[in-house]
């Protein structure tokens, strides 16, 4: 009989040669045949699982989308004990992309970023990547600012815009050596921490 071919994981492996080769040489190195050979498939297995290199380059980008997502998930379902406000600065931290053992994600995901500037296509996926991060750190401002007595509430869903611009802004300066990681963190944190410290609604005088 002949073998079972699991196009999901082919496609998965794809997506990973695709990384891989974008790593190392940017999105403007990455060409079918080499990703064939750096999957081990043939060119028509690759051409089988995408029609064209945008195709392929859009699943490689939700590909690193849905591994950053489900690291976020994993934070937030181990900090499920602790604070929305704990939970919140781990899964800016992971979004942030600043531990060494991410960095080649980083270089990726910007790599594909500043092609989504050319590239309607790859501008969805990212779109659709950050709305959904959105949603969530919008949810887990609200839920840390519960409560507070503020003079003038926060505006979960600014904040949350807020939050993602300062963490792409932060895995960009780590890259270049503007920032170390250490630095980069401090930053995050202080930003973090500001956002709790707002002064408190003055009491009401008789």
């Amino acid at each position: 009989m002949p073998r079972q071919v699991d196009h999901a994981d082919r496609r998965r492996r794809i997506a990973e040669a695709v990384c891989h080769l974008a790593d190392e040489r940017g999105l403007e190195g990455v060409t079918l045949r080499d990703v064939a050979a750096r999957a081990q498939v043939s060119m028509g297995a690759v051409q089988r699982c995408f029609r064209t290199k945008e195709e392929m380059l859009v699943f490689a980008l939700g590909h690193i989308g849905e591994r950053i997502g489900e690291r976020v998930q994993a934070r937030l379902v181990r900090s499920s004990a602790q604070s929305a406000g704990t939970a919140l600065g781990h899964a800016v931290t992971e979004v942030s992309l600043l531990q060494e053992e991410h960095r080649a994600e980083a270089r990726v995901w910007l790599a594909f970023v500043a092609q989504a500037a050319v590239s309607e296509a790859l501008a969805r996926t990212l779109k659709a990547n950050y709305a959904a991060l959105q949603e969530a750190f919008t949810r887990l401002v609200s839920e840390a600012d519960e409560g507070a007595d503020r003079a003038v509430p926060l505006d979960p869903r600014r904040e949350a815009r807020t939050l993602l611009a300062l963490a792409d802004g932060l895995t960009a300066h780590v890259l270049i050596g503007h920032l170390t990681p250490q630095e980069a963190q401090d930053v995050l944190h202080a930003h973090l921490g500001g956002l709790w410290e707002r002064p408190a609604r003055p009491a009401r005088t008789t």
